[in-house]
C-alpha cells in the first residue's frame, strides 16, 4: 500500500491559497488496521503559530476529508463569495531561480512547482492558474516531491524555521515540523523513492541531518547525525532509490555517505581532491545514486564525473565504504546538474545544454540548440513514454538505437523555465522573469494594468486580470530598473534608473520618442511622480536633490524637458509627492527627508535651472519620518498625512502645517515604509476610505478616518526578505507588493468586508483602546485617570475651599501636560503644543470656536496615540550616550556630570538652572514632599549646587543614569515610562505645588 493510500486527514474549511492557516488533523487505522498512519499536525498562521493535535478521525470523517477523497492534481477556481482575510494572495509574478522547478504533470496538462519568495507555487500552464502553498514565514529554501509527485515538501530558514508535506492534489498541508533545525533552518530536503521517509539537512555552523518517518506518529527524528564543518556546507541530499537505508550529500568539496537503522545514523568522508586521480577535480555541483543503487557519481565545474563505487572485500563478501575509483571527463563545460532518468544519466552544463548518457558513460543525445544559459535544474515527467515509433528517436551511436525519452522541465539561472518535448526538437518557454532585484511597481490609472522592473534591465507591463504579459522592453543589463510610475492619465510611463538616468515610455509599446535618456543626475533615482495634470514630473535620488521636468510643446509636438534642481535635504529623502493648490489649482510639489524637514518648492517662480523653494518646515523632534500621503476628504478640512518610524501617524494641515492630529499607526513589528490612499470601490461605499501600506515585511490595509483603533488595521506577511514598493489598482480591488531582493510581486485581493468585520469584532466606542491600556478597563492605570480627572476638579475649585463641589466629565485643557506626566508619560513642549492644538482646533473648521475642556474617554485616546508605542528601552538610551558621551577604556560611553548639564541647559528643548535643579532634586530625593516656592528656590540655588555635585557621579554611565538617578530597577529591561510608579509618585506630589 502506497503513502498516498495511507494517508488520510480530516476536512479543511479554506483552500490554503486562501488562508494561512494548515490543516489541523491526527491519523487513525485504515480500513484494514493493517498499518498506522500519519499524525498531521496544524500548521502556522501567517504571524504566529501554535502546536496542536486534534482528536482521532472516524471512517465517516475519512471519506469527507478532501485529501483522502483525492484522485487528481486539481487547481479549482476559488470561491469568490468568501473571503474570510482583508487581504488574499492572488498571484505570484516572479520565481526564485536558485531553487529547482519539478513536473508534477505532463499528459493533457502541464503543471509545475516552484518556489517564488516564501510561497511555493503549483503553475498550471495550459490553464493559466496558480496554486500558491502559504504557509512560511521566512524565504523558502528547499523544494522536493515524492516519486508519484503526490507529496510536496517545502522548508526555510529563519528563527522559526518550517517543514511542510503538502498534498499535491489539493494543496492541503498535512504535516509541519515547527523548529526542527532551531540553529538556522533547513538548506536542503530528500524524500525515499517509497515517500516514508524524509531527509532534511541543517542550515548551522555544525550542520545535522535528520531522517523524519513522517507517516507515522511520534515525536522527533527517527535518526540523526551532525556533520563536521571540515566537510563544507552540505547542500545537496539524496536517498538510494533500491535501499532507503543509504543516503549520500555533497558540498562544494565533499560527498558524504549515510547508512541508518533504527535510531543510529553514521555517515563517511571519502578522501577527494586533486591528489586523488592527479588530475584537477573542480567544485562539485551534484551527486545522485546508480539508478541500480551500487554506484554514485559526482559531477564538477570542470565538466568531470567522478565514480564511486563500494569495492567488497574478498575474505568476507562484505561491501565496503564508498571511494572514489574513476575520474572521467565527460565534457570541456562545467556541468551544473545531474539527474537519473530511467537508464539514463542526464547532466546540464553552463551552457544551457542537456546530455543522455547511457550507464556506460556513452554520449546518446543532447540538447543545444535551445541558446539557454546555465543549468539549474533538471525535471522529468512522471509520466512513462509510449513505446511507439512516433514518440522515438535514434541515438548518436554508431547503431542508431531507437530510444525514448519523457518530457522534461528545464530552469536556468536566469530564471527561465523551458518545457522540452520527448523527442528533444521542440522547447517551449513556460516562465522568463526577473534575474535581478525587483524594487519597483506602478499600476495602471485607467486599465488593469501593473508595470515591474528589476535591476536585470527588465520591464514588464500584464494584465492582471488575464494573467498575461502585454508588453517587455529588455534593457542593457546595465540599465538597472529601479523606480517606476503612471502618469494620472496613463499616457506616459516613467522609469529612474540606477545610473541617474530617467526614460519617459509610452505606455503601450515601451518606447519613446527621444532616444536619449535625460539624464540630469549621476545618482541613483529613487522617486518618481507627475502632477495631477501631466505636465510635470519629479525625480528625488540618492544625492538627496529633487528635480523637475515639464512637458512643453516643440516643432507641433510635446517633449519634456528639464526645468531645474535642488539638494533640499541634508539627509535621504523618504517619499516625494505632488499634490494641488487649494486656490490656484495649481501642482504643488512636496518632499519629506529623515532630515525630518518637509520642504515645498515654489513651482510657479521656478525657471529653468533654476528650483525654488517656497518652505522648509521641521515635522519631527526625534522621531524619522518614513512617508507621505494627501489624507482624503473627510472633513472641511484638507490634510498631509505622515507616519514615522516612532509608529505615529499625524496628520498637518496644508496651508499652515500645522500638527492637527497624531495617531497611533499600525504595530507588526515595523514601522510604515509606504501608504497610499485606496481609490473608491464600485462596490463598496463612495464615501468610505481605506489605505493600503507596507512595513519592513508586511503589507495591511487601514480603515479611515485615523483614530487609533488597533482593530481598524490588519497585516501579514508578505516578502520575508523586505517589501520594497507599494501600487494599487484603478479600481481599488488589488494591491501589489515588491519584495526587492526576492525578485517577486505579490498580487493581493481586497476584501473590504472582511476588514469591516475585523474591526467590528474589536469592538465599539472606548473598548478597542482599553486593550491599549495595561490592565484594561478595570486596570490601575484607568483607575488612576479616573482619579486624576476628579483631583484636577478639585484642585481647580480649591483643595481648601468649603463650598459645595462641582463635580464634571470634563478638566481644562491646560490640565492635560499635568495629568500626563502623572501617569508617567513625560512629553516633550512640542508635543504638548500638538496635543493641545489637536483638542482646542478639533472641532473648529464645523463650529468657528475653540474646545476649551476634555472629557475622560478624549484623554484616553490622547494617552494611548501620543505615548510612545513601545515605551522606552535600555537600549535607546545606550544610543544616546554612545552619540554624547565619550568613550573609555572599557569600551563603555560616559558623560561627565558637568557635560550632562550642560547639555540638559543647551541642546533641544533647554531646562532653566531651577528647572534642572528641581527636577535632580525630586530625582535624587531631596525633594520628596513636594515643591519649593520662589523666595525659597533662590536661597537654596547654591545649597542645591552642593547637592548635586556631590550627589551626581563625576562619570555618568547609561546604567548609572537608568538606575540612580531615574530610579529604574533593572537597567537592561524595557522601561515603560508608565509603568514605573516612583515616576507616578513624584508627579502626584507636583499637583500639590500648582
Amino acid at each position: 500500500m502506497s503513502v498516498a493510500d495511507r494517508v488520510h486527514t480530516g476536512t479543511v474549511s479554506d483552500e490554503s491559497e486562501e488562508t494561512t492557516q494548515h490543516a489541523d488533523e491526527q491519523s487513525s487505522m485504515d480500513e484494514q488496521g493493517d498499518s498506522q498512519l500519519p499524525m498531521l499536525n496544524e500548521g502556522k498562521e501567517i504571524m504566529h503559530h501554535e502546536h496542536k493535535i486534534s482528536s482521532p478521525k472516524t471512517k465517516d470523517e475519512h471519506a469527507n476529508s478532501e485529501v483522502y477523497t483525492a484522485t487528481s492534481l486539481s487547481l479549482k477556481t476559488k470561491d469568490k463569495s468568501v473571503k474570510s482575510q482583508p487581504l488574499i494572495l492572488d498571484w505570484a509574478f516572479g520565481i526564485n531561480q536558485a531553487l529547482p522547478v519539478f513536473s508534477l504533470l505532463d499528459q493533457d496538462r502541464l503543471v509545475m512547482l516552484y518556489g517564488c519568495a516564501n510561497v511555493a507555487v503549483i503553475h498550471d500552464h495550459a490553464s493559466n492558474s496558480q496554486r500558491l502553498l502559504q504557509g512560511h514565514c521566512s524565504p523558502i529554501s528547499s523544494l522536493c516531491v515524492s516519486e508519484d509527485r503526490r507529496w510536496l515538501v517545502t522548508a526555510d530558514k529563519g528563527q522559526e524555521s518550517l517543514v511542510i508535506v503538502w498534498d499535491s492534489f489539493t494543496g492541503i498541508p498535512v504535516l509541519t515540523l515547527f523548529d526542527c533545525h532551531p540553529e538556522g533552518g533547513v538548506v536542503a530536503l530528500a524524500l525515499s523513492k517509497d515517500s516514508k521517509y524524509l531527509a532534511t539537512v541543517g542550515a548551522g555552523r555544525v550542520q545535522r541531518v535528520c531522517i523524519w518517518d513522517w507517516t507515522n506518529e511520534g515525536e522527533g527524528p527517527t535518526c540523526q547525525t551532525d556533520i563536521s564543518p571540515e566537510h563544507g556546507c552540505q547542500n545537496h541530499i539524496l536517498f538510494n532509490p533500491t535501499d532507503s537505508s543509504q543516503l549520500l550529500s555533497n558540498s562544494k568539496s565533499h560527498v558524504l555517505f549515510y547508512t541508518w537503522d533504527k535510531k543510529i545514523m553514521e555517515y563517511t568522508a571519502p578522501e577527494l581532491s586533486d591528489k586523488t586521480f592527479s588530475k584537477v577535480v573542480g567544485s562539485l555541483s551534484q551527486s545522485a545514486f546508480h539508478f541500480a543503487g551500487l554506484q554514485a557519481f559526482s559531477v564538477t565545474l570542470a565538466g568531470n564525473l567522478v565514480l564511486w563505487e563500494s569495492l567488497r572485500d574478498t575474505s568476507t563478501c562484505q561491501p565496503n565504504a564508498m571511494k572514489a575509483t574513476k575520474l572521467i571527463p565527460l565534457q570541456k563545460d562545467g556541468i551544473t546538474t545531474l539527474t537519473m532518468c530511467d537508464s539514463l544519466i542526464v547532466t546540464g552544463d553552463m551552457r544551457g545544454r542537456v546530455k543522455f548518457y547511457d550507464g556506460n558513460f556513452k554520449l546518446i543525445t543532447w540538447c543545444s540548440e535551445f541558446n539557454l544559459d546555465p543549468i539549474a535544474s533538471i525535471s522529468f515527467s512522471k509520466d512513462i513514454p509510449f513505446n511507439n515509433s512516433l514518440e522515438q528517436q535514434e541515438d548518436c551511436t554508431v547503431n542508431a538505437k531507437q530510444f525514448v525519452i519523457r518530457n522534461f522541465v528545464i530552469s536556468t539561472v536566469s530564471a527561465t523555465v523551458v518545457h522540452v518535448t520527448r523527442r528533444g526538437s521542440v522547447a517551449q518557454t513556460l516562465l522568463r522573469e526577473h534575474e535581478g532585484p525587483l524594487h519597483t511597481v506602478a499600476c495602471h490609472p485607467k486599465q488593469p494594468l501593473v508595470a515591474m522592473g528589476s535591476h536585470s534591465g527588465i520591464l514588464k507591463v500584464w494584465d492582471y486580470e488575464q494573467k498575461v504579459v502585454i508588453s517587455s522592453r529588455d534593457f542593457h543589463p546595465d540599465k538597472q530598473i529601479q523606480c517606476i510610475t503612471y502618469d494620472p492619465q496613463g499616457f506616459y510611463l516613467a522609469v529612474g534608473f540606477v545610473s541617474g538616468a530617467v526614460k519617459i515610455l509610452d505606455t503601450y509599446t515601451l518606447q519613446q520618442e527621444e532616444q536619449e535618456s535625460i539624464q540630469y543626475s549621476q545618482d541613483c533615482i529613487t522617486h518618481l511622480t507627475f502632477s495631477h495634470d501631466s505636465t510635470l514630473l519629479a525625480t528625488a535620488d540618492t544625492g538627496k536633490a529633487v528635480m523637475v521636468f515639464h512637458l512643453c510643446k516643440e516643432g507641433g509636438g510635446l517633449s519634456w524637458k528639464y526645468l531645474g534642481k535642488h539638494r533640499s535635504h541634508y539627509k535621504p529623502i523618504q517619499d516625494l509627492l505632488f499634490g494641488v493648490d487649494l486656490d490656484s489649482r495649481q501642482p504643488r510639489l512636496l518632499s519629506l527627508g529623515i532630515d525630518r524637514r518637509l520642504v515645498e518648492y515654489d513651482l510657479q517662480k521656478s525657471k529653468k535651472d533654476e528650483l525654488l523653494i517656497l518652505s522648509s518646515e521641521r515635522i519631527e523632534q526625534s522621531a524619522v519620518p518614513m512617508c507621505m500621503a494627501w489624507y482624503p476628504p473627510l472633513s472641511t478640512e484638507h490634510f498631509l498625512l505622515t507616519a514615522s518610524n516612532h509608529y505615529k501617524m499625524k496628520l498637518f494641515n496644508v496651508t499652515t502645517k500645522m500638527c492637527r492630529k497624531t495617531v497611533l499607526g499600525p504595530t507588526y513589528g515595523s514601522p510604515m515604509k509606504r501608504m497610499l490612499i485606496l481609490p473608491p470601490s464600485k462596490d463598496g461605499d463612495l464615501n468610505s476610505y481605506y489605505m493600503a501600506y507596507i512595513t519592513q515585511d508586511k503589507v495591511g490595509l487601514q480603515i479611515l478616518p485615523l483614530d487609533g483603533n488597533p482593530y481598524k488595521s490588519s497585516a501579514m506577511i508578505c516578502h520575508s526578505m523586505g517589501v520594497s514598493s507599494l501600487a494599487c489598482s484603478y479600481d481599488g480591488r488589488y494591491v501589489f507588493t515588491a519584495g526587492g531582493v526576492d525578485k517577486t510581486v505579490f498580487s493581493w485581493e481586497i476584501s473590504l468586508s472582511a476588514l469591516e468585520a475585523a474591526a467590528a469584532l474589536g469592538g465599539k466606542d472606548l473598548v478597542p483602546f482599553y486593550s491599549l491600556l495595561e490592565g484594561g478597563r478595570d486596570g490601575e492605570l484607568v483607575r488612576a485617570m479616573e482619579d486624576f480627572f476628579y483631583y484636577c476638579q478639585l484642585r481647580n475649585q480649591g483643595i481648601d475651599s468649603m463650598e459645595t463641589r462641582r463635580v464634571s466629565t470634563q478638566i481644562p485643557l491646560t490640565e492635560v501636560p499635568f495629568v500626563m506626566r502623572a501617569l508617567g508619560f513625560y512629553p516633550t513642549e512640542q508635543e504638548l503644543e500638538d496635543m493641545q492644538n489637536e483638542v482646542k482646533f478639533s472641532r473648529y473648521a464645523e463650529t468657528g470656536n475653540h474646545v476649551t475642556d476634555v472629557d475622560l474617554e478624549e484623554f484616553i485616546k490622547l494617552f494611548v496615540n501620543h505615548r510612545p508605542a513601545f515605551g522606552t528601552s535600555s537600549e535607546e538610551l545606550c544610543s544616546a550616550f554612545q552619540v554624547l558621551g565619550a568613550v573609555v577604556e572599557n569600551g563603555r560611553p560616559v558623560i561627565t556630570r558637568e557635560e550632562l548639564l550642560e547639555l540638559l541647559q543647551a541642546r533641544g528643548e533647554h531646562m532653566t538652572e531651577e528647572e534642572l535643579g528641581e527636577c535632580f532634586m525630586t530625582l535624587l530625593g531631596f525633594n520628596v514632599e513636594g515643591g519649593r516656592s520662589e523666595a525659597r528656590i533662590s536661597q537654596c540655588k547654591e545649597t542645591d549646587k552642593l547637592l548635586l555635585e556631590s550627589e551626581l557621579p563625576p562619570d555618568i554611565t547609561a546604567d548609572t543614569f537608568a538606575t540612580d538617578i531615574l530610579g529604574f530597577h533593572v537597567a537592561t529591561q524595557e522601561l515603560p515610562p508608565e509603568q514605573d510608579s516612583s515616576s507616578s509618585i513624584t508627579c502626584k506630589d507636583s499637583f500639590e505645588q500648582m
